[in-house]
């Protein structure tokens, strides 16, 4: 029997907020789409010699990923406080520069019992909307580094 498919919303993405004195993930809200790119910044070599009998030969010298978050801009309802974790991408990770410019990330499916987990750094998207419109929110996250996993614990 063949597998099944996965639904694209049960995808959870969080970012580490390295201001807390305990370690804590901050989930980012309102997600409608996402984009992994596990080939961004790939750098190759052609390595085609004479006896390569014609044939295109090469090594990959680099490495690299970046993942592409999309959605809506999120407040509480109640507070009018923006989604913690869009807060924190907008408002600190995205101000940081140089040597603290990097962030942890994590993201996994819900049907996962592990997160990818990236030392990244992030360029905020553009935010907008129309006049029938949600404003809109999105993220570019590149990946530094070798990716890790982790295990899912309970909360």
């Amino acid at each position: 029997m063949a597998g099944r498919p996965i639904d694209a919303r049960g995808w959870i993405f969080e970012v580490q907020d390295d201001d807390a004195q305990t370690e804590t993930w901050l989930p980012i809200a309102g997600i409608t789409t996402f984009t992994h790119n596990p080939g961004e910044n790939e750098e190759t070599v052609d390595t085609t010699a004479f006896d390569s009998d014609g044939q295109y030969e090469q090594d990959v010298m680099q490495r690299g990923a970046s993942l592409e978050i999309e959605g809506q801009y999120r407040i509480d309802k109640t507070t009018k406080a923006k989604d913690p974790g869009q807060a924190y991408v907008d408002h600190v990770w995205a101000e940081r520069l140089g040597i603290d410019s990097r962030n942890a990330v994590r993201w996994r499916h819900n049907t996962q019992t592990a997160w990818v987990v990236w030392d990244a750094t992030v360029t905020p998207g553009e935010q907008g909307g129309g006049t029938n419109d949600k404003t809109s929110w999105s993220a570019t996250i590149t990946k530094c580094g070798a990716a890790r996993t982790a295990e899912v614990t309970a909360p």
